[in-house]
């Protein structure tokens, strides 16, 4: 691993990494849609070779696996050895699939092998992102494409929305963070990401909106299901880091009215929140 994306690389073999690891089922159902669009978008066919960035515990590449079938290939990597542990267990043992633990921004792929680099929410933490894209194009054919999904804006999403503004007037709201600081958002800006693949030698770029309802917190009840996605939302994320240092009465206050917002939404066995991202699509025209 390079010093670059070295605070990832920490924090994905660490507290991070062991928490998706350990909820790997329940966070792949979250984000399914979402990667099914990716996947529809990058359209693989029998025999293609397909690079998946950020595999997380796999399950992308295990349904790209299916696509590319046995006279494909993919190569699933991503920077959290606990991910990639349970990406390796989980796989069949006939899949067409490799899962290796690398950094995609630096680690040098073998020039032109692939036909389709893609990701689900696995491209917004480089810390230089055109110097990563421009590593990864150099692993596409000529006329290879690119096909991924990154968030839009926190405004925009549910899971980080509602719990912080449920936190209004509870404790002195934190700094904005820098928008293009690698993290889950640093994508949001269509014209951020268009610049990006633009520096980065591709072409033909499209960027379209993707909105899904995501079932967050899971309960053999309604209300089962309201204390698990409240459980969900002080586990990770902004929230956590707005409360570290707080005391246990204002966590308390916190937690009831995190639990209001929820409560406010649909779904029975499932919190039903509201998604949204962009479908990202490229192709490398270098020759």
């Amino acid at each position: 691993m390079t010093e670059q994306n070295a605070y990832q690389v920490a924090d994905w073999n660490g507290k991070s990494g062991e928490y998706w690891a350990a909820n790997q089922a329940r966070l792949d159902a979250m984000m399914a849609a979402f990667g099914q669009a990716a996947i529809d978008a990058a359209a693989p066919v029998t025999g293609e070779r397909v690079l998946d960035v950020g595999c997380g515990a796999g399950a992308t590449s295990l349904e790209l696996a299916v696509r590319v079938g046995v006279r494909g290939h993919v190569l699933g990597v991503d920077i959290s050895e606990p991910l990639i542990g349970r990406a390796r267990a989980l796989a069949p043992q006939d899949t067409p699939t490799v899962f290796q633990v690398a950094d995609a921004s630096s680690t040098e792929f073998p020039e032109g092998a692939f036909d389709i680099l893609f990701s689900r929410f696995g491209v917004m933490f480089f810390d230089d992102p055109v110097a990563a894209f421009v590593n990864m194009r150099r692993a596409l054919k000529p006329g290879g494409r690119v096909a991924f999904v990154c968030w839009r804006s926190a405004a925009e999403n549910d899971w980080v929305r509602l719990p912080m503004g449920a936190l209004k007037g509870i404790i002195p709201p934190p700094a904005p963070p820098d928008p293009e600081a690698p993290g889950p958002f640093s994508f949001g800006d269509r014209g951020r990401v268009a610049r990006v693949l633009t520096a980065a030698g591709f072409t033909d770029i499209a960027i379209e909106p993707f909105d899904a309802c995501i079932p967050f917190g899971v309960g053999g009840t309604r209300e089962a299901a309201i204390d698990d996605a409240v459980k969900m939302a002080f586990e990770g994320g902004s929230l956590s880091r707005a409360l570290a240092d707080q005391p246990d009465d204002i966590r308390a206050h916190a937690a009831a009215a995190v639990r209001a917002a929820f409560a406010g939404l649909p779904g029975e066995r499932s919190v039903m929140i509201d998604g949204a991202a962009w479908v990202v699509m490229a192709r490398n025209h270098a020759s």
